[in-house]
């Protein structure tokens, strides 16, 4: 009897890793998907870059992932036996990666993190320094599994069974290394039987929601269904959902959040009709040196991504204006709780991230 090749599917590739044989970090490249399964192996810091900044990889900890590793591979390349001069050329390849994206606080979190790791170890050799680096990248990697899985334990607490969800944009493993953030919870929940029936909004211009969400939750097998994100609020008013779970780039002190272009639409929809929205945020993405999401940069893109990316042919006019933000801002009072992996934050958010961080006010 002949057994047939099942084809791979985007769940059996890690999103993003750290390929220490050939010195490279490996993604997959999200701008080739549903189409194809394109692996990327990026050795260059500049090819790095590149990736972050045309959304080769996204996504908040994907990101944070991928800067750790790119940073390391940068600083594997430094061939001097000077700290100081290592330390130099090390802070100048951070702040280059850094320029890549404005608004996700994992990547400059992620660079942070191993720059602490330079710093303290001055004293070490540099051949020292780049075998911390590089267990450190591999942490980081690791770390960001175990924190998505958390985040889902604790956001089962709040569904049940066969439940409808709602989500928007890419919070899934695509925009992670495994489980997703606002995924995670559907993930675990299928593990455990939960058949939940999930919506998930095409989110226009990039349509990281119908290319990335739908493909991953379909190709797990889940019971998905596409809406166009003007559709939401049909869903929610037939009472077709329980809950909304949505990731984060950054969250402001006060629990303003900053994530993908219209999800503050989804947030007052899901106020207005009495379903709860939650945030699913790694303490990774919680920036307390901003007061109010007011202050958070928010990326405007190219208005190409509005008017052609996506057609056969211009689907504007030429020369009209085009307004495209990456972004927006929800408010922490249309934010029902917020989901970490150190437990659920609920308002007054100041509070409750200052005692989960441990932050002296």
């Amino acid at each position: 009897m002949r057994m047939e090749k099942k084809e791979k599917s985007i769940l059996d590739y890690e999103t993003v890793s750290l390929d220490l044989e050939h010195h490279a970090l490996v993604i997959i490249d999200q701008t080739q998907l549903p189409g194809k399964i394109e692996m990327l192996s990026l050795t260059d810091i500049k090819d790095i870059w590149e990736a972050i900044r045309l959304l080769k990889v996204r996504g908040a900890p994907a990101i944070g992932v991928a800067a750790a590793a790119g940073i390391y591979l940068a600083a594997e390349k430094i061939h001097t036996e000077d700290t100081q001069v290592f330390y130099s050329e090390f802070q100048q390849a951070k702040k280059y990666l850094a320029t890549s994206r404005p608004t996700a606080v994992n990547l400059f979190w992620a660079l942070d993190r191993m720059e602490n790791v330079v710093r303290t170890h001055l004293t070490e050799s540099v051949a020292k320094i780049q075998s911390l680096l590089q267990k450190e990248a591999v942490r980081i990697h690791d770390e960001d599994i175990e924190v998505c899985r958390k985040i889902g334990e604790y956001a089962l607490e709040l569904v049940k069974p066969g439940d409808g969800l709602l989500t928007h944009c890419n919070a899934g493993q695509l925009a992670t290394v495994k489980y997703g953030t606002a995924t995670a919870p559907m993930y675990l929940g299928m593990e455990r039987g939960y058949d939940f029936h999930i919506f998930t909004d095409e989110t226009r211009p990039l349509l990281q929601g119908a290319r990335l969400t739908a493909s991953e939750l379909h190709a797990a097998g889940m019971d998905v269904t596409l809406i166009c994100d003007n559709m939401s609020a049909s869903v929610m008013k037939k009472g077709l959902v329980q809950a909304v779970f949505v990731g984060c780039d950054r969250v402001a002190a006060n629990g303003d959040t900053a994530n993908k272009i219209g999800t503050s639409v989804v947030a007052c929809v899901a106020k207005q009709y009495g379903v709860p929205l939650y945030v699913c945020a790694p303490t990774s993405t919680i920036d307390m040196t901003l007061e109010t999401g007011e202050e958070i940069p928010i990326e405007e893109r190219d208005p190409e991504e509005i008017t052609e990316m996506w057609y056969q042919a211009r689907m504007a006019p030429e020369s009209v204006k085009v307004y495209n933000p990456c972004f927006d801002v929800t408010d922490h009072d249309l934010i029902t709780a917020i989901i970490t992996e150190k437990g659920i934050a609920r308002p007054p958010y100041r509070q409750a991230f200052e005692k989960m961080l441990q932050v002296t006010p």
